[in-house]
């Protein structure tokens, strides 16, 4: 299957058609923008979903309307329908290249120092060689995280991913403490580059703007997969490690390659598995274990 033919099918997975293409290009672009109040004659600063300031000509914002925050949030709660995301992380890829990380601070208005994606060095026993394993937030069936948020501000949706609504949050963190991978973060400080965003309706499924006081952590960039694109660290990878995709169409999609393949043989034939099993999480991301590995140990964390 080629690369080509293989991102058609994810974007025809996604719900995308040849036949609307350029219609919801247009479309999908301007909905997928949240407004900046900062107008110059005829040109209007939009945010993009990949976290991008651009210009347009203010006609062109006629053909798709701008969601209100109230839109926003319950278009976010309700989720894409019919769909049951899944990430497959491959250990025997990952050489600890950090394009992954880079691309969700970037998307998600995160400091240097907060991670929804975080590459952690790993040894399982002393004689064993050690490895890097990339850890977002798995996305639990039964995430212990919502039970105790007294504000429903984190909540479970019908495709399987697990959102925070950061207009409700009121930082109590007793979802930080429910969760068992160590998954969210909390803003204790002013957002990065805050400046920008000022003025931007509140986008639930990138959870941006980022709000002091609040809890952050990995979306499957709900966001993206709306517009039918691949989550950040998985397009940003350069060594192949994640696949992404829809369990109900029983079809993953590599980040890097662009190849499509059955996600049910995917986890058998590579003997995939999930994290803490034992606790009952039913985690939505996978791992494949790090056997023959594409790549050295090299000694060290580093970017290169």
């Amino acid at each position: 299957m080629n690369n080509a033919n293989s991102r058609r099918n994810f974007l025809k997975m996604a719900g995308l058609t040849a036949a609307s293409a350029g219609v919801a290009a247009s479309a999908g672009f301007l909905s997928s923008c949240n407004r900046i109040e900062a107008v110059e004659g005829d040109r209007i600063k939009l945010l993009t979903s990949s976290g991008e300031l651009v210009e347009v000509d203010r006609a062109s914002l006629t053909p798709a309307e701008i969601p209100s925050l109230t839109e926003n949030q319950k278009r976010g709660r309700a989720g894409l329908p019919g769909r049951k995301w899944v990430m497959v992380i491959d250990l025997a890829r990952c050489r600890n290249a950090r394009k992954c990380m880079e691309a969700c601070q970037t998307h998600h208005q995160l400091r240097p120092e907060q991670h929804h994606m975080n590459v952690l060095q790993m040894k399982d026993a002393e004689n064993t060689s050690p490895y890097y394993m990339p850890k977002p937030c798995m996305h639990c069936d039964n995430p212990p995280c919502t039970k105790v948020c007294p504000v429903n501000a984190t909540f479970k949706r019908e495709d399987g991913i697990v959102l925070i609504d950061n207009e409700r949050c009121i930082g109590c963190r007793f979802c930080i403490a429910a969760c068992p991978y160590s998954a969210r973060v909390f803003n204790w400080l002013e957002p990065r580059d805050s400046e920008k965003y000022v003025g931007v309706t509140y986008n639930i499924e990138a959870n941006v703007p980022q709000k002091k006081g609040t809890i952050s952590k990995c979306l499957f960039s709900a966001d993206r997969l709306r517009d039918g694109k691949l989550p950040s660290c998985v397009s940003a990878c350069p060594n192949s490690v994640y696949w992404f995709g829809d369990q109900n169409e029983d079809a993953v999609t590599n980040g890097t390659t662009g190849e499509t393949v059955s996600f049910s043989n995917l986890i058998r034939d590579n003997a995939g598995y999930t994290l803490l099993e034992e606790l009952g999480t039913k985690p939505r991301v996978y791992y494949l274990p790090p056997k023959g590995r594409a790549f050295p140990y090299q000694g060290e964390i580093h970017p290169s």
